[in-house]
């Protein structure tokens, strides 16, 4: 978000420019609570960080519980949370607001930020 901020708005005097890198800015910032908060959600349902603990204990409780347990719908709500991060860097629905406006920045840079259109 930092980068996008400062890369966007390049051309400072603009005022198109400074805006375009605050929307950046703030949209991407949506995305890391989101992810932060998944990463919190993370260690207080499964107490630790070890991919491989998470994977044996998530696919354990997979397995065995159905569409109405609650432990269901936590996976559900970490996978989502951490999906967001994702979602606003690479400016994917519903957060995508702040990608047309990010050719404000010099060309080659918009150029690194844009995904390619084919």
């Amino acid at each position: 978000g930092t980068c996008s901020y400062f890369l966007i708005g390049f051309w400072y005097e603009k005022n198109s420019a400074t805006n375009a890198a605050k929307k950046a800015f703030i949209v991407n910032r949506i995305g890391d609570v989101g992810l932060f908060i998944g990463i919190i959600l993370i260690y207080r349902f499964f107490g630790t960080f070890e991919l491989n603990q998470i994977t044996t204990q998530a696919t354990e409780i997979l397995q065995n519980a159905d569409i109405a347990d609650s432990k269901y719908w936590v996976l559900t709500t970490i996978g989502i949370l951490i999906f967001c991060g994702c979602i606003a860097k690479s400016a994917q629905f519903p957060l995508q607001i702040w990608l047309p406006d990010a050719m404000e920045g010099p060309t080659p840079v918009s150029a690194l930020i844009q995904p390619p259109q084919w």
